[in-house]
């Protein structure tokens, strides 16, 4: 858990009408750029999100859902690595599959499964990895880990399928905890 609950990334750079720090923004513009000399154009939904935002965020998914729900869809505020600054949500720019499971089948969301490694970005939420890492199949969700750690885990996904490319089995965590009680 992020705290105190105002934490705030000392380095947040404009990307697009998004935030982000400034190394996983630099990163994050190469992968656009990369992405747009090969035809697809990415767009940048949500990146960094203060506490506040997060709260109002998680509590309207409750509200709509249901908190069981709510738990899979969004992390709690504190909990968010949107906070961090270094996960961003992206989008294709007709909107198409907009923050759906289909994303992944989309121009960008192809790009970001093949390509996000080689700038530092891994699909934070792959598929069939919920009771791992507590949180629905997200395709559009990037988190920043570097392109070091990209690499090594974009390598070790290949000879460990069955942990279906999750973080937290690459670096031995527990799995997500269970909220409910």
């Amino acid at each position: 858990m992020l705290a105190p609950s105002t934490y705030v990334p000392p380095t947040l750079t404009r990307v697009s009408t998004e935030r982000l720090r400034s190394e996983a923004a630099t990163a994050f513009n190469a992968f656009v750029k990369a992405a747009k000399a090969g035809g697809v154009n990415v767009r940048a939904v949500s990146g960094y999100r203060s506490y506040a935002q997060q709260q109002s965020l998680y509590h309207d998914y409750v509200l709509r859902y249901g908190q069981e729900t709510a738990d899979t869809l969004a992390a709690r505020p504190g909990h968010s690595e949107h906070q961090t600054g270094l996960a961003m949500d992206i989008g294709n720019s007709n909107g198409a599959c907009a923050l759906q499971a289909c994303f992944a089948d989309t121009p960008v969301g192809r790009f970001a499964a093949s390509e996000g490694w080689k700038y530092g970005f891994i699909i934070r939420y792959p598929a069939g990895a919920q009771a791992i890492t507590g949180y629905t199949y997200e395709p559009w969700h990037l988190r920043y880990v570097g392109k070091e750690l990209a690499g090594s885990l974009e390598a070790w996904k290949a000879s460990n399928p069955a942990d279906l490319g999750a973080l937290e089995r690459y670096l031995g965590l527990e799995d997500a905890p269970d909220y409910v009680p």
